[in-house]
């Protein structure tokens, strides 16, 4: 009823695994595991007792480790469409009978209205949840992690971001991480990042844990500029073996890097900031997250409870999103916010919808007020107040 990672075809265990199954094949380090692929369907007891057993014997060649079981749609992680963060994952389970309880949740998230939502934007067909391979891996327990895009034009640099502990902060736009460039000559540029919390393993009650950084921690980069230069030879690697840009995840462990995923780039990054030509007070400047400028009324979001006061053309302006807020992307001219990378799911399908987005905009919450008119410059990096 499995399948080994080593052996995951496009066919029947979608992009992600398929991706990995390439890169384990060029001998890249990607952690061993299996696939659920899409056309098992344990609708019957006796096939639910059936997998069971498969998946508590994979375990076991595996070591029984804790393992991250995580979807691997058909039409997922392609070069048109990543759907970052749309379909769910679940980190830090283990045993056979948590991992099948995870298998299909991981199924189930392709019925949901932000998956269904997502591909009405984009263009793509919505995947039914007998669509939906599964992969199943032993969590690295990084002690920094995070993602690099791969240059998405010759001679441009090598994006990366990073944090302490697993890289579910950095993905998700819950940290403000540290930022690297890399450039063709192997010149790299730095921004420390915040860093307040770090996400690891729950190894008493399962699944993971948020925690605060130490100052020190906070204030010190994640990597040195020998395994900065690793990763971005890994990425250099894997762009060459898929044949074009990739977004990457990866995780460091003493001396080695670990790959945990890589898909195409959908849509182009930001480059180094424009300077938009507004001076003064009141001009905000972050990260470029997503390409254009629009001049709309501000829409103070603080979570799920305020999404109904979004109106359509307004830019959300909010702490942090994850996710689950996507779908106001759809409705929404622009977002800023306050924490989260470049490389984050969110600033993703914020660039595959076309809209314009700020990151990392110390204070926006507080600095911008509700429905007042501003001018986002997602290319520059810059909220002008009207």
């Amino acid at each position: 009823m499995l399948t080994r990672l080593s052996e995951a075809t496009r066919t029947t265990s979608g992009g992600k695994a398929a991706t990995l199954s390439l890169l384990l094949g060029h001998g890249l380090a990607v952690p061993h595991g299996f696939v659920v692929p899409s056309d098992v369907r344990p609708g019957r007891s006796g096939d639910r007792h059936a997998l069971h057993q498969a998946v508590a014997a994979a375990l076991a060649q595996l070591g029984d480790p804790v393992v991250a079981v995580r979807s691997s749609a058909l039409g997922e992680d392609s070069a048109e469409a990543s759907a970052a963060g749309q379909y769910e994952s679940v980190i830090g389970v283990h045993g056979a009978e948590a991992v099948c309880q995870a298998i299909a949740e991981c199924r189930h998230s392709a019925r949901t209205d932000r998956v269904s939502r997502y591909w009405a934007r984009t263009g793509g067909r919505s995947p039914r949840d007998s669509d939906m391979a599964v992969l199943v891996q032993p969590v690295i327990e990084a002690e920094a992690s995070g993602v690099m895009f791969t240059p998405h034009h010759s001679g441009g640099p090598i994006r990366i971001e990073s944090a302490w502990g697993l890289g579910l902060g950095v993905v998700g736009g819950a940290i403000m991480p540290d930022a690297y460039e890399v450039a063709e000559d192997g010149t790299i540029d730095r921004r420390v990042g915040s860093k307040r919390l770090r996400i690891d393993l729950d190894h008493v009650h399962g699944g993971v844990m948020t925690s605060a950084v130490s100052a020190d921690k906070q204030s010190s980069l994640t990597l040195d500029d020998d395994t900065v230069a690793v990763v971005a030879e890994l990425g250099q690697q894997i762009a060459e073996v898929c044949g074009g840009p990739q977004d990457i995840e990866w995780a460091v462990v003493g001396d080695a890097v670990w790959i945990l995923q890589a898909r195409p780039i959908t849509a182009a990054l930001p480059v180094s900031p424009v300077l938009d030509p507004s001076v003064g007070i009141d001009v905000l400047r972050g990260t470029p997250g997503s390409h254009g400028t629009v001049t709309a009324a501000a829409r103070i979001v603080s979570g799920p409870a305020d999404f109904a006061a979004l109106r359509r053309g307004e830019i959300v302006v909010c702490a942090t999103t994850d996710p689950a807020w996507t779908p106001l992307f759809a409705v929404a001219a622009g977002v800023v916010t306050e924490i989260g990378g470049v490389l984050s799911h969110a600033a993703i399908v914020a660039r595959e919808y076309g809209i314009p987005a700020v990151l990392g905009v110390d204070g926006a919450v507080t600095e911008i007020k509700d429905g007042a008119e501003i001018r986002l410059n997602g290319t520059a990096g810059t909220i002008t107040r009207l």
